[in-house]
């Protein structure tokens, strides 16, 4: 993840990469760390996220959510085709006329296409609902990481500031001292 953000600037060797307007240099190994560090934090955050998920949610709720995630997958529209063109074929056919439970203009068919519909649209939407917040609630945990991030960088600039005007001081006594 890492390496691939900071990408070598030209001239730059492969071995070693610089971080844009600081000059600070990192080789590979340092990138592969950062990019494991960066992938634990993020599988420790997913997995308390998850974990937290089913603690709080209800049976009931995750198997509407595992229902939503199959209703809206190309498996149930592969598998719910199949089984309407068997359903139509099955009844129109002339050499199936005595097997035909549901013939032209297929009413138990628009029926069960109804039941579904009016059962999984509902299932959805509480799914969506409860995504939403759990979505919401990862941007919160974003924006609280940012906020951190941003704060400790604020302090590292000051830092560098503090260093950079001690240095200047350094140089003018430097500069004074060789004068005299």
């Amino acid at each position: 993840m890492v390496q691939k953000i900071w990408k070598p600037f030209k001239g730059q060797k492969k071995e070693s990469v610089k971080i844009q307007g600081f000059d600070i240099n990192l080789n590979q190994e340092s990138l592969k760390r950062i990019d494991r560090l960066v992938d634990r934090y993020e599988s420790e955050i997913l997995h308390q996220l998850d974990s937290e998920y089913t603690q709080k949610t209800k049976w009931s709720d995750r198997l509407a959510d595992k229902i939503a995630q199959f209703g809206g997958s190309w498996r149930f529209i592969i598998w719910f085709a199949v089984f309407l063109s068997i359903w139509i074929i099955w009844n129109s056919l002339m050499f199936t006329k005595a097997a035909h439970f549901d013939p032209p203009p297929f009413i138990l068919l628009n029926l069960c296409l109804s039941f579904i519909a009016a059962f999984q649209a509902p299932v959805i939407m509480m799914s969506q609902n409860r995504q939403a917040a759990r979505d919401k609630h990862e941007s919160i945990i974003d924006f609280a990481i940012n906020y951190k991030a941003e704060q400790e960088i604020d302090d590292m600039q000051r830092r560098l500031h503090h260093i950079e005007n001690e240095l200047t001081e350094i140089k003018e006594l430097l500069k004074q001292s060789k004068s005299e």
